[in-house]
């Protein structure tokens, strides 16, 4: 009596990657022919990730066959060197060599950045300065001007002026709702405005500055660009400025764009 078992196949069987294997014809493939299938899957992926032209250590010997100049092997063909290299014997000392190249190169300096020496000289104290509030009449656009007075001002020099971010300063608490404005000269120390984080108008007919050597007064116009009323921008912060004297050879400023309020 003949007895056939009816149903799916046994899941242990390897019926689709065994050479010559067939439904019924044998077993679960061997641990050998499951590492010469290993070995053949390697090759095949490093015939076509890997150059052989640009391998140091792959050397074709004067019988036709390859050898692996790190590790000393002899192989018939390409592939079987190509299997080589994705082996562990030649990884290990891939990474043997690259460890005692590290330890014999010469011990070279970190080259340290150029230092920028810090200008010192002795601070007199701040500088008087004078914030006026401006308005166009016909746009309702708002502007910040500041007029700053150095009258011992070091010669050769002029004042500076920069825009902070609330989150680069450390002295306050950062708040995006404000910016800092900065005024330097030396030997005065330096001094900043909180103004609102509103974005500048930088058209040249209404931001503009303006350093009177004479009068040793420097002026700022800080336009904004339009947007709604700011409810924080209230009146009474101080008086228009004196009007300026100009002395022999220095420009006029823009004319006034703005009205006080």
């Amino acid at each position: 009596t003949v007895l056939f078992q009816v149903g799916p196949p046994d899941e242990r069987m390897d019926f689709q990657n065994r050479a010559g294997g067939k439904t019924g014809g044998g077993g679960v493939a061997s641990a050998s022919d499951a590492g010469v299938d290993r070995r053949e899957r390697l090759r095949q992926l490093a015939l076509e990730t890997i150059d052989l032209q640009k391998d140091p250590y792959f050397m074709r010997n004067h019988l036709g066959g390859y050898e692996c100049k790190l590790c000393l092997t002899l192989h018939n063909n390409e592939g079987s060197y190509l299997a080589h290299t994705q082996g562990k014997k030649h990884q290990a000392n891939l990474a043997r060599r690259a460890a005692k190249e590290a330890s014999e190169q010469p011990y070279l300096p970190v080259p340290q950045a150029s230092k920028v020496e810090t200008k010192k000289f002795v601070k007199i104290g701040r500088p008087g300065y004078k914030v006026t509030r401006e308005r166009d009449p016909a746009t309702g656009q708002q502007a910040l001007l500041f007029q700053v007075d150095y009258p011992e001002i070091a010669d050769g020099i002029s004042p500076r002026h920069r825009f902070m971010s609330a989150y680069e300063q450390r002295i306050q608490p950062p708040d995006k709702r404000w910016q800092y404005l900065l005024f330097a000269a030396e030997p005065y120390e330096t001094i900043s405005f909180k103004i609102p984080s509103r974005e500048v108008d930088k058209n040249e007919t209404r931001f503009w500055s303006l350093w009177n050597p004479d009068t040793k007064q420097f002026f700022l116009q800080v336009p904004f660009k339009l947007e709604r009323m700011d409810s924080r921008m209230d009146d009474g912060l101080g008086a228009p400025p004196p009007s300026m004297f100009l002395g022999a050879g220095v420009p006029a400023p823009p004319p006034p764009m703005f009205l006080r309020y």
